[in-house]
């Protein structure tokens, strides 16, 4: 079996003789019958991005002089509740605090740790409460300088398998995986997953995604921490980390559910080509990964299976926003279910939209054009069509940061 080492694939960088792509390119080629071999490959750049739901921050920052309070019991960031410590840093006036990307604000639960972390990123002011232990209320402002210390840790990161749900019931389902309460009769598919760009569907056996791996997390680089929570050989996800203040808010943010806002990110990791397995294993494309479908009420109800050729072949993965069909209307029913709050007084903000569909198949004046797709299924013994109505994974985004490592790896700032 032919075989080389990251060194050798580190000297031919770093000589400007690597071939490097990134998981679309390679699959571009595959479809094409254009397949390079093993030795034209060097380097495969893989990427995904979603909601994940097991991300978390831990922040320092300081909220009064020392001396004014002994320490916090509960903090409170734009109203999401931060569990203090573990540290009680006491009488110094600093907090340390974990904040959960699913916590919900008091005041509106579609505002969450997601869009808490986005906004801090982008500059934003966050409000502070701490009630501490002996009593008193400490309000501050801060922002993203005011912090000393930040850094995400995902418990539960890019995922290779997910589910695609379906809601056969009669009655609307409130769940975290739909943008709002999916409605019965098989009114819309739901599903997440980038298919055949993501990492671990490109290394199954985990030959090269391992502890102690450099990734991109968000934008900044970052190491894989190992297995990540619930993760096994059929079901694998991984541990990641990275510093909080070298992440690009593109790359992550809030999304809204039908369950309140959850938490999305964007996570790339290179592949090098060691041996012909690891070749082998990176010739997956979307038409071979199967995807189950299930009743909404619970990932142990499977209905039937698909697959994610059926999920993204040929369809947009961004709307066109026509003004002249908007209405204007006083109740807008796009603003009201977009997850990532993209479209506001008539304007579509494209850096922050996900490309989820949920616009076009829920403006009453069709003013956005996108075309999500949909899917042949046998439930309970009948041939249905369903519309795929809300997308949980952007590949346009993974497929961007998959691009970013491959720019970094070539220029020489990101080392295998």
């Amino acid at each position: 079996m032919k075989t080389r080492t990251i060194s050798q694939i580190n000297e031919k960088i770093e000589n400007g003789e690597a071939n490097i792509y990134t998981a679309e390119e390679f699959k571009k080629l595959i479809k094409k019958d254009q397949t390079p071999s093993f030795e034209e490959v060097d380097v495969v750049t893989c990427g995904t991005c979603g909601v994940m739901s097991g991300t978390a921050a831990i922040l320092n920052f300081i909220v009064s002089p020392p001396g004014e309070f002994i320490r916090a019991n509960e903090v409170y960031l734009n109203g999401i509740p931060a569990y203090a410590g573990p540290c009680p840093n006491e009488w110094l006036g600093s907090v340390d605090v974990i904040l959960h990307g699913t916590a919900h604000s008091i005041h509106d639960e579609n505002y969450g740790g997601g869009f808490l972390l986005k906004d801090l990123l982008e500059g934003k002011s966050v409000d502070v409460r701490v009630e501490s232990a002996e009593g008193k209320t400490i309000e501050n402002t801060i922002t993203l300088d005011d912090i000393t210390r930040g850094q995400i840790i995902g418990a539960r990161m890019a995922f290779k398998n997910y589910t695609a749900f379906i809601n056969p019931n009669s009655e609307s389902v409130k769940s975290i995986f739909a943008a709002t309460p999916l409605e019965g009769n098989l009114s819309g598919l739901t599903f997440s997953g980038c298919g055949d760009l993501n990492p671990l569907q490109n290394d199954i056996p985990h030959n090269v995604i391992k502890e102690g791996c450099k990734v991109l997390i968000n934008g900044a680089q970052g190491y894989i921490l190992g297995d990540g929570t619930r993760s096994s050989a059929e079901k694998p996800n991984l541990m990641l980390s990275a510093d909080l203040f070298k992440m690009d808010p593109y790359y992550l943010g809030g999304f809204k559910t039908g369950q309140g806002g959850e938490i999305y990110d964007t996570v790339a990791i290179p592949i090098p080509v060691l041996s012909e397995e690891i070749y082998n294993n990176l010739l997956i494309t979307d038409d071979k990964i199967d995807l189950p479908v299930a009743d909404i009420k619970g990932r142990h109800l499977p209905l039937d299976n698909t697959n994610y050729d059926e999920m993204w072949n040929g369809y947009d993965l961004r709307p066109q926003f026509d003004d002249s069909k908007c209405k204007n209307c006083e109740q807008c029913s796009v603003e009201n279910v977009c997850p990532t709050n993209a479209f506001k007084n008539r304007k579509l903000n494209i850096a922050y939209c996900f490309g989820c569909g949920m616009c076009a198949n829920n403006c009453k004046n069709d003013a956005f054009d996108m075309n999500t797709g949909d899917v042949d299924l046998q439930i309970n013994g009948e041939n249905v069509n369903i519309p795929i109505i809300c997308r949980q994974s952007d590949r346009l985004r993974g497929n961007k940061l998959s691009l970013k490592l491959k720019q970094l790896i070539l220029n020489k700032e990101f080392r295998l």
